[in-house]
This record gives structure tokens, sequence and C-alpha cells, in this order.
């Protein structure tokens, strides 16, 4: 299960952070800090607080360092952000090429960027507009574009929908019904019971089918089916369009 109640990330977030100290020769604790370690330690934030509560400053005192050691890694919060994204991208554990059909290949290819976005939802956005900027990123991208380029699609073609597939698992990620936005356990039922009631209360005469759905706009009942259908979607529309057939498998007839 991806939606991780709010305690249990504050909680994940304070036992990172002891696990990135260490103790010194003289008995103190000091930090062991590194552009990747605090770029995790954005992201644990992050989980547990929202991407708003990620600044230079909270992550140096939560280090329990001055603002400035944090600055000889990140000049400023852009900088910040680029290493969140990257730090996501790293995460990706992209399958090795193999003698599958193209849709297969590039719905596997997706199914490992949503896979490293899924715990994530308050930073995946950032990876939209950073994919081309570090090496990781790139290595997706590059395979991405080649499955394309595979199913008939033109440079130019495999770039516009590549684009599209990208913002698409990120969209799936940001804005899976019940998407938990801070708040307790409580306060996140109350708010998904508030939603329901209110779509529920709507004209049926004017909105019949959002009040048959309104359980299913309000919350995610099963977030695993939602996103698996979000990928067939994607990768059934790709196929629809494209203009190479797709081959069968090595002992298979058409």
């Amino acid at each position: 299960m991806y939606i991780v109640d709010v305690q249990v990330r504050v909680t994940m977030y304070r036992v990172w952070l002891s696990t990135m100290k260490k103790s010194g020769s003289d008995g103190r604790t000091r930090e062991r800090l590194s552009r990747e370690a605090i770029a995790g330690g954005a992201v644990a934030l992050a989980d547990a607080e929202g991407l708003e509560a990620v600044t230079i400053r909270r992550l140096a005192q939560d280090h329990g360092v001055s603002p400035m050691a944090l600055y000889w890694h990140f000049k400023d919060k852009d900088q910040l952000l680029d290493g969140i994204a990257d730090r996501l991208f790293n995460d990706v554990d992209l399958p090795p090429v193999s003698t599958e059909p193209w849709p297969q290949q590039l719905r596997a290819v997706l199914q490992a960027l949503l896979a490293a976005l899924r715990p994530h939802p308050a930073v995946a956005g950032l990876v939209t507009s950073r994919i081309l900027t570090s090496e990781t990123g790139l290595n997706i991208a590059e395979r991405t574009l080649s499955h394309l380029r595979q199913a008939g699609f033109s440079p130019e073609q495999a770039a516009e929908i590549g684009s599209y597939l990208l913002g698409a698992v990120v969209t799936l990620v940001t804005c899976e019904p019940g998407q938990r936005h801070g708040e307790d356990d409580e306060a996140h039922e109350d708010a998904i019971r508030v939603k329901a009631a209110s779509l529920g209360a709507l004209s049926p005469r004017r909105y019949p089918n959002i009040i048959a759905s309104s359980g299913a706009l309000a919350a995610c009942a099963s977030p695993d089916a939602y996103y698996s259908l979000g990928l067939d979607m994607l990768i059934t529309g790709v196929s629809g369009i494209a203009t190479e057939p797709v081959k069968a498998e090595a002992g298979t007839t058409s």
C-alpha cells in the first residue's frame, strides 16, 4: 500500500535523520553531509510534511548544521529541487532490454518510473521538466524514445508522445483519488467522507453518474488497480496510433 499515514511518514523521516548521523572521535554526533544525503532528506521531509516544508533552512536545522553547510552543495532552492528530481530518477530500476514486442517493453519502462514515483506524490511533479537534465533521466528518456521509434513514430512524434507519457505517469501519481495532503488520519478520513457526501448530494437529475461514482471519485478503492488501468490506457492509446504492427514473439503465430 503506497498511501502511508502522516504519522508513519514523520516517523520515517526522523529515523532517516538518525541514520545519517554517526559519532565522531570526540563522542559527539556529526552529520554525514553529501549532495545525495541532503536530497534524500528533502524527499523524506516532503513525504512527511509536503513540498512546501522543504527549505534550505529547515533541512539545515534538521541536520543540526548551518544553512551555509547546505549551500556548499546546493546554491539555491532551484538546485535543491533539481537534486530531489535526480534522487527520484535514481530510484527508477529500468528493466533490461528484451526481445518482447515494444508495447510490453514500453510498459515496463513506465512501470519502473511509476514504482519510483508512487511513494513520493509530493515531489513527483518535479521530474516532468527535469528528465533531460540528469544522466539517469536521460537514460529513461532514451529507452522511452527507443521503444516509440520501434513503433514507427518519427523522432518528432516520439518526442511529443514521450513527453505526454511522462506527464501522464506523473499525473496518475499526483491525482490519485483520495491523495493525502499532509493531514492526519482522522482529518484525511473526514475529508474523504465530506467529499463523497458532497458529491452524493448533487442533483440526481443533473448528475446521476457523478452520484453513482461518488465513492470512487472521493477515494481510490484499489490503488494497484488504478495504476494498472492507467498504464493499460496509455499503452493501448499509443498502440492504436502506431504505424508499425506489433511483431509476435518467437514461436507464436499471428
